[in-house]
Formats: structure tokens, sequence, C-alpha cells
């Protein structure tokens, strides 16, 4: 009876080791790196010149970081005046808005008003009957003496010239004379005509709007920035400014924009490996292969830190082996949630659950 009970137990010795021993058997620990699972093109929103680029390969990116940033075409005012009517918005194609509204913005000039007179009313000498081009004259409107004012002569047609009203206030239809000395001296009078609203400038631009520097009325100087453009049009995506930027984080895969170079909308202009595509690539044996599975958990341990681990899930394991190793080996890809300490290409050593829990015990 004794022996009986020492051969039971004997057997189930045996039992545990073996059981002990399959456990150790099936429990895996893979050499692995961090890699992209993932690369996200960036495209060039629209046409222009490359102006600054920011970036370079191997640069880490936050999501709004500047990639690149074009050079605009730019239209400045062509005179002093108030910004008296701005029609177009960042995202705009400057031609749509000008069919629509006649121009993009308009610049109400200093000189409100303007006179078309003849000298054939002057006083007759042959001083009067001669006007210059830039010369200084004064007017009085023929109905109202309040309304009274000066100009500038800016045109002449041989009898008939414009005087660009730069003083005074009248009302548009006012029949004026135009006299060569601000008291208005019968002798020094060089002609009658009537007073005309200056129009305001229109202001036009060509291709897609990304930046208006200006709003209604604005006070601007002759050469101050009105707006900015680019060549083509955004067709639905609105940019404001002139950047380029990332649209999450990530590290910079590689860039093909220069400095000074033209692109096309719709050019790859850059690649980002996003942090949030990393996973780990092990390469497993034929041997092993089986052992492992899709869905399995292990555990990720970085090889310069092994006090930091993370929590891992096998998403696939390739079906066809890779052809460039001695042996046949198969890549495991595993996902997981990185941290700051992991960077993409560092070495990790991959332990599946099973393996952790005998180790424990």
């Amino acid at each position: 009876m004794k022996n009986m009970k020492r051969i039971a137990m004997i057997l189930m010795a045996v039992m545990i080791l073996a059981a002990a021993g399959a456990a150790h058997a099936e429990t895996l620990s893979l050499n692995g790196t961090v890699e992209a699972g993932v690369t996200i093109p960036v495209y060039a929103p629209i046409g222009g010149t490359v102006g600054t680029v920011s970036v370079e390969a191997g640069m880490h990116v936050a999501a709004g970081d500047t990639l690149f940033s074009y050079l605009t075409e730019k239209t400045y005012a062509s005179e002093d005046g108030t910004v008296t009517g701005v029609f177009v918005k960042a995202g705009d194609d400057a031609e749509t808005i000008t069919e629509k509204y006649g121009a993009d913005l308009y610049i109400e000039g200093a000189a409100l008003y303007t006179v078309s007179a003849n000298s054939s009313k002057a006083y007759s000498s042959v001083e009067t009957t001669l006007v210059h081009t830039g010369e200084k004259v004064y007017i009085l409107c023929r109905t109202d003496a309040t309304r009274k004012g000066s100009g500038i002569i800016t045109a002449i047609d041989g009898t008939s010239y414009t005087v660009m009203v730069t003083e005074g206030s009248f009302i548009p239809g006012d029949s004026v004379t135009v006299y060569r000395d601000e008291a208005f001296t019968d002798k020094q009078r060089v002609g009658r005509g009537s007073i005309s609203r200056v129009n305001p400038t229109a202001v036009n631009g060509t291709g897609a709007i990304v930046n208006v520097a200006v709003k209604d009325g604005d006070q601007v100087k002759r050469g101050d920035l009105l707006m900015e453009t680019l060549s083509g049009t955004f067709e639905g995506y609105e940019m404001t400014g002139t950047a380029v930027t990332a649209v999450e984080e990530g590290v910079i895969e590689s860039v093909s924009a220069e400095a000074g170079a033209a692109v096309t909308k719709g050019d790859v202009v850059a690649k980002i490996a996003p942090i949030s595509g990393m996973r780990v690539e092990a390469t497993i044996s034929a041997d092993d292969r089986k052992a492992l599975k899709a869905g399995d958990k292990v555990t990720i341990e970085l090889e310069s830190d092994e006090s930091k681990s993370y929590e891992g899930t096998v998403r696939y394991i390739a079906e066809m082996p890779d052809e460039n190793e001695e042996e046949v080996t198969y890549k495991a890809v595993i996902d997981f949630t990185p941290d700051d300490a992991v960077f993409f290409g560092m070495a990790v050593v991959v332990t599946t659950a099973a393996q952790t829990e005998a180790a424990a015990e």
C-alpha cells in the first residue's frame, strides 16, 4: 500500500514538472524595435512659391507647428485714403469676389471731389486762359459762397482741364468758378466747371486670398499692405495666413519642399510618422510561429531602461516569412500606448503574458 502511494506521488510530481516545462516551452521572449505604423503625407493646399521651410527629416513636431510657409503676391495701397469696403476674407477666390462686388476692396482717397473745368469762361487775358498741370487753384461755388476750397490741376485737354480738390467741402453737381488767387479776384479767374464725386479706387487681386491686412474704416498710406494672395484656388480648403502646419504630433520622415521652389496644389511636400501610429515590430522564428497569435497580450520593455514596461496587443503576425533572413522568420506587429520615453527605432524586448506569470511563480 505504501508503495502504491509512493508511486502515485512520484507520478503527480512528474506531471507537475511536465506541466511547468510545457508552460515554459510555450512562453516567448522576442527582440523588436519601435516602428512607424503609418506615414501621413502632407499635401500642398494650393499652388505657390515656397518661402521658408521650418523642418527637416527626423525633427519632432507638435500639432499646429509650421512645416513651411509660402511667398505670397502682395497688394499695396496705391494712394493715401480710407478703406471703405472689404469684401474678401482668407480662403476666398479673389476673382470671384471681384465679379460679385466689383472689387476685392476699395480705397476712398483723401481727395473726394474733382472739377471738370473749361477756360472758355476765364478772364480775358493771355495769362488766365493758359493753365498748367500741377498748378494750385482756388474754387468757389457759384450758388453758395460758403462752399469753397482749393485743388491741383491734374490734366489738360485743349481748353478743358481737371482739378483734383484737395481742400474744402462741396456737393456733387455744384457749379464752381476757378481762380488763381485765394481772394477770388475776377482778373484771376481761369475758368468754370462742375463738381463731381471721385470714385473710390477699386483694389483687385488674383488667386486665393490668404491674408487681409486691413478692415473697413482703416486709414492707409500709399505703399501699405492691403492683402496677400497665392496662385490657384483653395476649392473648399480654408487657410489663414501663409503657413502649412502639422495636423498631429509626429516625426518628420521626409521633406520635399524647398525654399524658392514652386509647388502645385496636391503635391506631397512632406511626410510625417505620427506618434499615435507607433507600434512594435518583433521577429519570431518559424518554430515559435504558432505560439503567438493576433489578440495575445504581451509585455514590452525598453532595452535602454528595463524599468519602463508597457502592455501591448498583437495586431497580426505576417503570413509570409522574411526572405532576407538566413533562417525563416516572421514579423509580429504589436500595438501599445507609448509615452515620452519611447522613440522611433528604440530596441525593445517583448515577452508573452504566460512567461511573465511563470516568472512571478
